[in-house]
């Protein structure tokens, strides 16, 4: 082999080329950003080469770790429990929370289970006989209902609340009453004979039948068992809780029924009641004086006569099973605690279809997408393996996050395994379109590095800002979303773990089934294009001037092969001979054709060559997102007029969307999260419109003595009932608090001793010939509280149970205490009072002659009671706010007094969250945007690319919270969770143009045309393959994911393709910053002052905006080698061919001279 020609045989004006690893140079002196920059990149590229060369072992080492993490799914725990979901750990409503269990126990509390019947027609009235009739089928269906569990049989009577069972000394009156105590039931029909058949027990006495409350009179009763026994302590108790006849003296809704008693106000008349009038005011239980249920607890959407009186209402009833017949003219709306369990159980299970649809959908796309009919650019395979692979980093992303006691809830089993599909495949379209485009000259060994070098940072900034995005997120006070928070960050982290380290492995062997000549997808099976010559014709050139901008220079090649002495590479060197033609019709004209470009540029033709061309591809197989954006969107979108545009377009955009987000209300209602058309949802909405009524409570706490801060408790209890949306007991009524109860008990006795010792039945010596009340108070009364001197008998006369202002002495507070928890269980239930600590018992022995019935002991100092209340008229967030910001008034100013309280109940349970919500939300995204522009100005070295990118980020987030409000979604911790993570989903649509502008070099129009043909299909890619992950969202039978997360996302996703490809390269090239390099050239006098053509004729018109050498240069040669074809060349098949191999891939050129090196000969 003859050897290369020495250097001095080279053209007088031939520039020895530069080394090929530094293609461009800074302007100016050397400037940190780019160098810390390069740094980080030649990291990567250092990184990519790795992988390449170990790509089996990377693959399989990868695939091991992440199926181990995803192993971690079998321990993965779903929280399905209200409190533990939506109530913030180590907030005071947590606190307050465990307080409460902590005294009561976990099974304290008591849950309403509830039917409401409606109208099926609207307007229709419910307050009839038939209707009521209807009501009471239903009720008893659900009353008779039995279940097994535990090897016992359970019904309604066993498991129900029922109201403090009297202790009596008569043991037969103490088990038939045990037998017979009814459950607390509020129904409409308690104004009723019928509202006795509710009622189950029955007890049996000899001689009579079977007692039931529909046969029960009390008075009665006693008057025929009183001969037998002494019954005055029961019949004083009956008296007290104003029982009277019970449910037999009621009028019957049927007079005609044979079991209608004879005592019924109707029994005889035979006419139906007004039940409209009976209903005014309220019902009562079986006891007038402690059960009186409210109009409001019974009836629902209620309209009256100008006189006040009842037309027409809904009915409730405090009970849940449905039994009607399907063409009854009443609705029957049931619901039960367990049925909101199994609505947040069916929540909460992954839908395996859904899932599996999502993904293949997901692997269609990346297959078609990828594949090209050119055989060596196809990456059918890649994109499959790559949807693959990210399936597989959310997988163990979410066993990772099992592993790490992250709870799963329904938002983790609904929506993050489609969210992060779409946000991981977005870098796998990256680095794919990054991989078929490396730069001519590019050795094999090094390709991966190259795609690393190139797209590295992009997914390196957008997976950082995912995770920060995320990580802020968790700061919503929400459970529920904060494990959603951190369960995406992690997946998100797996994610870039699988594209930065495995997919590269990918991408390396589907190299090497590129090399081995394979088909895509089908590897097995030799592609048919594996054979091709690449010949590039030259073409004739007129002798004629050259139009002003950009001119092709068609070059007659001398090769001169030199073999440098430092290395063991011929280097061939292409001078080029001037002969110029006429520059192609470009729509971007003169900009788009950079000094720079690529072999892409350096082997495009003419159409005139196309006739020379044995091969010509069809158009609709060369055409492309790149060739769109560069031939048809970027020219359209850097227009003047059309920039204008845009920016009035986006600015009435974030107009609208300031408007829309004052129309944005907080709240989300359980309306919003069951299913539209079910049962459960028809019986919320009727709940919501006709009874929006909520069990609330007033607890005080220990750490301060109660027997001396009555006064402070009696003002507490006042503040609170004052509120607007606490529901006033009637004018008749007593205020239904223990405290009260408990001091008018003792003013009830202190009456009764007053009576017995003005009448001389108690003297100070005796109280036996007194009532039963009489004896109580002469037994409280002598109380000193003094443990060495219990009793003191002088008191008899000197003090009272009451003072004149309404309080108890504090030292006989505790010790009644004991006395009225023992002998007055009504009023205690009534009181709902949950003492902690109970009170001790205490049998109250008129006939005790030993005197240990006067030593009462004391009740310990209480750590927890409370006040019972209702709050009604809560309709919207708004409601909700005002009652918990009054109540929390009101619990603040008693704590001035030195009493502890706190309100307790599902509206401050589940809405407190909404008090900070907002500026919670503020904080987080303000966060976010300094710490996206820390990250961006950190990676990208460049503040005012940050600060745009930051611009339109902060943008995309006001426009997308006016949308929710446009669209009337609500805010609540849902969308607040969405709307933080729309600032780091945002950066996948906008940091790929930004670092594509940044890089490049040119006017600001030119970077940003360029930053848009090469990230255009990458980023339009990425959102279609987002929207494809939420599309099955769409399918949920859950209305509430299908508006808060398909809507949402969906909206978010729209805007930021639009953000990220059309205001921001506008942006870009009105106010984007100065390019950080330029070409070689601008340093090289040889390429600024081209030699003149000796021939003459050759005027160079050059471009008023862009340097003299920007000059496109095409040149004629035939080259013979192996796939992969270079893009853009015209292909003729070939008989024969040699080899090709690693070794004969051309190395990187320099911008200003065309080289190509192979492996030096070995001679001698």
């Amino acid at each position: 082999m003859a050897r290369p020609p020495p250097l001095g045989e080279l053209p007088p004006g031939y520039t020895p080329p530069a080394q090929p690893a530094a293609p461009q140079i800074l302007v100016g002196s050397l400037k940190a950003p780019l160098w810390l920059r390069a740094y980080f990149q030649s990291l990567l590229f250092s990184l990519g080469c790795g992988i390449q060369r170990h790509c089996g072992k990377v693959l399989f080492l990868g695939l091991l770790a992440f199926g181990a993490l995803a192993l971690g799914l079998r321990v993965a725990i779903i929280e399905t429990d209200l409190e533990q979901l939506w109530v913030e750990v180590g907030s005071r409503v947590s606190q307050e929370l465990h307080y409460t269990k902590e005294k009561l126990g976990e099974e304290a509390a008591y849950t309403s289970q509830m039917l409401i019947q409606t109208p099926r027609q609207e307007g229709e009235n419910v307050l009839t006989p038939e209707a009521l009739g209807l009501h009471l089928q239903a009720a008893l269906t659900a009353s008779k209902v039995q279940v097994s569990l535990y090897g016992k049989s359970w019904d309604l009577n066993k498991i129900c609340y029922k109201s403090g069972v009297p202790l009596i000394e008569n043991g037969m009156i103490e088990r038939m009453i045990e037998k017979l105590f009814p459950c607390v039931i509020l129904t409409p029909l308690d104004c009723f004979w019928e509202g006795a058949k509710l009622q189950g027990g029955s007890a049996y006495l000899p001689g009579r039948p079977d007692i039931q409350w529909t046969n029960l009179d009390p008075e009665q009763l006693l008057e025929e068992l009183g001969p037998f026994a002494s019954l005055e302590g029961f019949r004083e108790l009956l008296d007290k809780a104003q029982v009277g006849q019970a449910y037999v003296g009621r009028p019957c809704l049927h007079p005609d029924d044979l079991h209608c008693p004879p005592s019924a106000p109707n029994r005889h008349s035979r006419q139906p009641p007004n039940v409209a009038q009976e209903l005014s005011g309220g019902c009562h239980g079986f006891s007038h004086k402690f059960m009186h249920w409210q109009e409001e607890l019974l009836l629902g959407g209620m309209a009256r006569d100008s006189q006040g009186q009842l037309l027409r209402s809904t009915l409730s009833l405090q009970l849940a099973q449905e039994a009607l017949p399907g063409n009854a003219s009443q609705q029957i709306h049931a619901f039960s605690s367990t049925t909101l369990d199994d609505i947040l159980h069916a929540f909460s299970e992954v839908s395996a279809a859904r899932v599996v649809g999502g993904y293949l959908l997901m692997l269609a796309y990346a297959c078609v997408t990828m594949l090209r009919w050119d055989c060596a650019r196809s990456q059918g395979a890649v994109g499959l393996a790559g949807v693959l692979l990210v399936a597989l980093a959310v997988a163990s992303g979410l066993g990772l996050c099992a592993l790490l006691g992250i709870a799963f809830n329904a938002a983790t089993t609904q929506v993050l395994p489609f969210l992060a599909l779409g946000i991981g495949v977005d870098d796998i379209f990256l680095l794919a379109h990054a991989f078929t485009e490396a730069p001519p000259g590019t050795p094999l060994q090094e390709r991966t590095g190259e795609c690393l070098q190139r797209t590295g940072t992009s997914v390196t900034l957008t997976s950082v800002n995912n995770m920060v995005a995320f990580f802020m997120a968790a700061l919503v006070p929400i459970p529920a979303l904060r494990a959603f928070s951190l369960q995406a960050a992690i997946v998100v982290g797996c994610n870039f773990a699988a594209v930065m380290l495995v997919f590269p492995a990918v991408l390396s062997l589907d190299l090497h089934r590129r090399h081995c000549q394979r088909l895509d997808v089908l590897c097995c099976f030799s592609s048919p294009c594996s054979a091709r010559v690449i010949q590039i014709l030259p073409q004739e050139l007129e002798d004629r001037t050259v139009p002003v901008g950009i001119a092709h220079l068609t070059a007659t090649v001398q090769a001169f092969a030199h073999c440098e002495t430092n290395s063991q590479h011929v280097v061939t060197i292409l001078p080029p001979q001037a002969h110029l033609v006429p520059p192609p019709s470009d729509p971007l004209g003169s900009e788009l054709f950079s000094p720079g470009g690529s072999t892409r540029d350096l082997l495009g033709q003419e159409e005139g060559t196309r006739q020379k061309a044995a091969c010509k591809s069809l158009p609709c197989a060369r055409w492309n997102l790149a060739h769109f954006a560069r031939y048809h969107f970027a020219p359209l979108l850097l227009q003047s007029h059309t920039k204008a545009m845009v920016l009035v377009l986006f600015g009435a955009l974030l107009g609208l969307s300031l408007y829309g987000a004052t129309l944005v209300q907080d709240g989300l209602a359980l309306t919003d999260v069951v299913p539209r058309g079910t049962k459960e949802h028809a019986f919320l909405s009727a709940q919501l419109r006709y009874f929006s009524l909520y069990e609330v409570a007033l607890v005080t706490q220990g750490g301060f003595d109660y027997a001396h801060s009555q006064r402070a408790l009696f003002d507490l209890h006042q503040r609170f009932s004052s509120l607007k949306a606490v529901l006033p007991p009637p004018a008749t009524q007593a205020p239904r608090t223990w405290l009260h109860y408990y001091r008018n008990w003792l003013q009830g006795i202190q009456a009764a001793f007053d009576q017995d010792w003005a009448s001389g039945r108690i003297t100070r010596h005796s109280y036996r010939n007194g009532s039963e009340d009489g004896a109580l108070a002469y037994k409280l009364l002598i109380q000193t509280g003094d443990v060495q001197e219990p009793l003191d008998f002088s008191q008899l006369t000197t003090r009272k149970l009451v003072d004149k202002e309404g309080l108890i002495p504090p030292e006989l507070f505790y010790l009644g205490l004991t006395v009225w928890v023992s002998s007055d269980p009504l009023g205690l239930a009534a009181s709902q009072a949950n003492f902690y600590p109970p009170p001790p018992e205490w049998l109250h022995d008129k006939y005790d002659t030993t005197g240990e019935n006067l030593r009462i002991p004391a009740a310990q100092p209480l750590e927890f009671a409370q006040f019972p209340f209702l709050l009604h008229g809560l309709q919207k967030t708004a409601d909700f706010v005002e009652a918990i910001e009054g109540a929390r008034a009101a619990c603040a100013e008693a704590g001035r007094a030195g009493v502890r309280a706190y309100p307790s109940g599902s509206p401050f349970l589940f809405w407190e969250q909404y008090l900070g919500l907002r500026h919670c939300f503020l904080l987080a995204v303000c966060i976010l945007l300094v710490c996206t522009f820390l990250v961006c100005a950190l990676l990208l070295l460049n503040p005012w690319t940050a600060g745009l990118i930051v611009l339109v980020l902060a943008m995309m987030t006001v426009e997308l919270f006016g949308i929710m409000g446009f669209l009337g979604i609500k805010l609540s911790a849902i969308p607040v969770v969405i709307l933080v993570a729309s600032v780091g989903i945002g950066v996948e649509f906008t940091v790929h143009v930004a670092l594509g502008f940044l890089t490049t070099q040119g006017s600001r129009n030119l970077r940003a045309a360029r930053a848009l043909e090469h990230t255009f299909a990458p980023v339009t890619d990425g959102a279609v393959s987002t929207l494809l992950g939420l599309l099955m969202l769409a399918g949920s039978n859950f209305d509430f994911i299908i508006r808060y997360f398909f809507v949402v996302l969906t909206v978010l996703t729209l805007l930021g393709l639009l953000h990220g490809l059309v205001l921001l390269p506008v942006l870009l090239s009105i106010l984007g910053p100065p390019p950080e390099v330029v070409q070689l050239y601008k340093e090289s006098p040889e390429v600024l002052s081209p030699p003149a053509p000796r021939g003459g004729g050759l005027r160079w018109g050059m471009s008023p905006t862009l340097p003299q050498s920007f000059a496109r240069v095409t040149t004629s040669m035939t080259v013979a080698l192996h796939p992969p074809p270079l893009p853009g060349a015209y292909i003729h098949p070939a008989s024969d061919e040699p080899t090709w191999s690693p070794a004969a891939i051309p190395a990187a050129s320099s911008s200003s001279n065309l080289s190509s090196r192979g492996l030096c000969p070995t001679t001698g």
